[in-house]
């Protein structure tokens, strides 16, 4: 069985979309962090986003664990043009199409951005890369909300509506498992 062990990164406090945009994450509640290490296994390959506030947050938790590339395919889902906007401005200047990305995820794209099924094929690629080529070991992957929903739905066997209503804190680990051939909807949002 190869355990993909999904963290959340750390808190941005941003209060807008935060897609592709670079911000940092506050990593300062050491005591968080140290049950974070603690609960996961030491065995693991570690990867990130390649987004600094989820490759920073692998910083923290690398310790001895052997760590692969930043992945650029583990990024969040790409706002577009919405990155850095509010909610309340995003439903005001498209009303009809937020309300449509939300209600119906799958093929709404954002202006200049990418749909819930782009992401999650694009981290699909990944996965089942790393499932191939490392079978049978933890996987620690450090990424973003909507990353970790797409994986959720996919192992959960989920609709993308569903898989939107479950909670991600930053920091939590969702525990998902790959036999060969079917996959395991471990603890989501867990907070050690």
């Amino acid at each position: 069985m190869t355990t993909w062990w999904w963290i959340r990164h750390g808190p941005t406090h941003e209060k807008c979309f935060v897609g592709w945009r670079d911000v940092p994450a506050d990593l300062s509640n050491t005591a968080q962090i140290s049950r974070l290490n603690a609960h996961l296994p030491d065995d693991a390959l570690l990867v990130s986003s390649d987004l600094i506030r989820a490759s920073a947050t692998a910083d923290v938790i690398q310790q001895s664990r052997t760590r692969l590339p930043n992945e650029h395919q583990l990024r969040e889902f790409n706002f577009g043009d919405w990155d850095g906007m509010k909610f309340d401005e995003i439903s005001q200047k498209h009303p009809e199409l937020s309300r449509a990305y939300w209600d119906d995820p799958g093929d709404i794209t954002p202006p200049n951005g990418e749909s819930w099924n782009d992401t999650a094929a694009r981290v699909k690629q990944f996965v089942d890369r790393i499932n191939s080529s490392q079978p049978n070991r933890h996987i620690i992957a450090v990424a973003h909300i909507g990353v970790i929903m797409t994986q959720v739905q996919r192992a959960c066997n989920i609709s993308a509506k569903k898989a939107i209503s479950h909670n991600i804190d930053n920091l939590s680990v969702t525990r998902l498992g790959w036999d060969g051939k079917n996959w395991n909807c471990g603890k989501i949002n867990h907070l050690p």
